[in-house]
């Protein structure tokens, strides 16, 4: 079983060692270091590999949220904390989860459960649960030819609807079959059977053409062509 390597960052020692307790009973985490503020889990993330941090908002020195804008590639975060009012803006930096304290083991597992599936690039189920601005959607993955982003929502359009959702394509693209789903623009993820022709820059589905970047054009054929 491969290790989940993680940082717990909140600078209330009795809550980083609640989390470490959840994490000690869970065979597959592996926590490299409790840190009280975001400078200390800087330094073990400039010099660890880490997968995933379960990370508190309100710390001196520097918030979470503030270090989140400091990181360009960061690992999964699942946000713990004791005020639901940062729960929006969290989402902005793609967090996968957000905690509030105090967190029930069950909640835990939860989160750590989806970081698992995250990290290991692939859906056990076909269906996906899209909240849209009325309700929780269920849709087959296999219903959906491509999705397109615009800013803080994604448009999915599938073969018999299109649903607007309040996501990223990032997180879109992270709850797919990494198998059958590629980005080919950074507005623009495809499922890849559903391809019906590449004309120049332009992928063909269904009457839809849908852009290829340059930067990823040899890619997205190479791939398609497997």
């Amino acid at each position: 079983m491969k290790k989940i390597n993680c940082l717990i960052v909140d600078d209330e020692p009795i809550a980083r060692e609640g989390i470490k307790e959840y994490c000690d009973q869970i065979p597959s985490i592996h926590v490299i270091a409790l840190c009280k503020n975001a400078i200390i889990a800087n330094e073990y993330l400039q010099s660890n590999v880490i997968d995933l941090i379960f990370l508190d908002i309100n710390m001196p020195l520097l918030t979470g949220l503030e270090w989140l804008k400091t990181l360009k590639n960061s690992p999964l975060v699942v946000i713990t904390s004791a005020y639901a009012e940062h729960a929006l803006e969290s989402f902005d930096f793609e967090v996968i989860d957000y905690l509030l304290k105090p967190i029930s083991f069950e909640r835990f597992f939860q989160a750590v459960n989806k970081a698992e599936r995250l990290l290991n690039k692939e859906s056990t189920d076909e269906n996906l649960f899209i909240k849209t601005a009325n309700s929780i959607k269920k849709i087959n993955t296999d219903d959906i030819l491509f999705i397109e982003s615009m800013q803080n929502y994604v448009k999915i359009i599938t073969s018999e609807e299109t649903i607007i959702s309040h996501s990223t394509l990032k997180q879109m693209l992270d709850s797919l079959p990494n198998s059958e789903f590629i980005q080919t623009h950074k507005s623009y993820v495809i499922a890849k059977k559903k391809v019906n022709e590449i004309i120049g820059n332009q992928i063909c589905i269904k009457g839809h053409k849908i852009p290829i970047s340059v930067r990823l054009k040899k890619e997205v054929i190479a791939e398609l062509l497997n």
